[in-house]
């Protein structure tokens, strides 16, 4: 089997040193003076497909912890999409600066980048990007998903990435409590966006006491009025005594000061790379007897979406049901975990290597 890296100290090393260590195929960087653009696409693996991944909107601290990013979100996509049964491979790619920045000229230019690694990489929105988006960027590439349903397009993911969050919280929970239902269960959720949204939706109506945080404090009055769920400030959220902590904003908030004060049995969100340090905290959850979904297991219900809209081969029930099955595979990874007394993190990752080894056999990387 191939040898598991991990993302520890990454941000010591050299460029160079961390597509080594995390085992990248490619790193493309782009700009354009004109419009201002700033982009970097990472390449993964792409053993199995093209590598597809969405595309982020972000102001980083700097340059390089763009390029940490942008190096574990493409790896995670890899992982995602190999343990969701996909034919394609990990990439993603990260806009640095504000997102008023974004101009039709901005992400034609973008598109044109894309269009030039020759279906290699194929994108979708993420964080600060929008099914409008993804249709400028259409106009300069057909490697391009998430377009809107009026465009031929699936429309938004979240939804679909809402339902298997969902379904792989009612597997932890099962795996914790010995029953799925969530009926009663005190749920911290951190992130109110659009899978935060449609996973509270699921929340209510299975009957589960709410907490809520997010910055933007509009969603957060919104959120509360039409679903009666406690509004938390940012940081009270890790100290609330809660059943279940779903992270569903941005990554990193498992750390070495929020997991000691986490009281939770359950961690399952849609956020990516929830762990900061990988190893680290992967064995500070187990040591604390916390069940956690991995992220980039639970949160493929995006990428189902958008890879059977880039295949051509779109229903929405069909999709539902492939992420439905994201229960059972959880519930597998941690079953696995259990027996072998390993992090779910390092189970997971097991199991997405272990089948493309095994596809790598019978093919080249795309």
């Amino acid at each position: 089997m191939l040898a598991i890296k991990t993302t520890e100290s990454i941000q010591n090393e050299s460029i160079f040193g961390q597509l080594t260590t995390l085992e990248h195929e490619q790193l493309l960087i782009c700009q354009d003076k004109d419009t201002g653009l700033k982009a970097l696409i990472g390449i993964h693996n792409t053993v199995l497909g093209p590598a597809l991944g969405g595309t982020r909107l972000w102001s980083y601290a700097s340059e390089e912890a763009a390029i940490r990013d942008v190096l574990r979100l493409s790896r995670g996509m890899t992982f995602k999409n190999a343990l969701a049964g996909l034919n394609l491979g990990g990439g993603k790619a990260v806009l640095i600066g504000d997102p008023k920045l974004k101009t039709e000229a901005y992400l034609r230019r973008f598109g044109r980048f894309i269009e030039s690694l020759g279906g290699r990489y194929v994108t979708a929105e993420d964080v600060n990007m929008k099914t409008a988006d993804m249709e400028y960027i259409a106009l300069e590439t057909r490697h391009v998903t998430g377009l809107p349903k009026n465009k031929g397009g699936a429309g938004d993911p979240s939804p679909v990435t809402a339902f298997g969050v969902y379904m792989g919280m009612k597997a932890a929970a099962k795996k914790a409590y010995g029953s799925d239902s969530l009926a009663g269960k005190k749920i911290g959720v951190q992130g109110v966006g659009q899978v935060g949204k449609y996973l509270i939706n699921y929340l209510v109506k299975e009957g589960a006491s709410l907490f809520i945080s997010d910055i933007d404090d509009k969603k957060l009055q919104e959120i509360a009025a039409s679903t009666g769920a406690t509004i938390l400030d940012k940081e009270e959220i890790y100290d609330l005594q809660m059943d279940i902590y779903a992270p569903c904003a941005l990554g990193g908030t498992l750390n070495d000061h929020t997991i000691e004060r986490l009281t939770c049995q359950v961690i399952a969100g849609g956020a990516n790379n929830q762990l900061e340090n990988e190893s680290k905290h992967g064995k500070m959850l187990l040591e604390k007897g916390i069940t956690y979904a991995p992220d980039f297991l639970i949160n493929a219900g995006g990428v189902i979406n958008v890879g059977a809209e880039y295949y051509g081969v779109y229903e929405e029930e069909s999709v539902f049901a492939q992420t439905e099955k994201i229960y059972d595979t959880c519930l597998s990874i941690l079953t696995t975990a259990e027996h072998q007394q390993i992090p779910a993190q390092e189970a997971a990752i097991q199991a997405a290597k272990a089948r493309i080894e095994a596809i790598g056999k019978i093919k080249l990387p795309y």
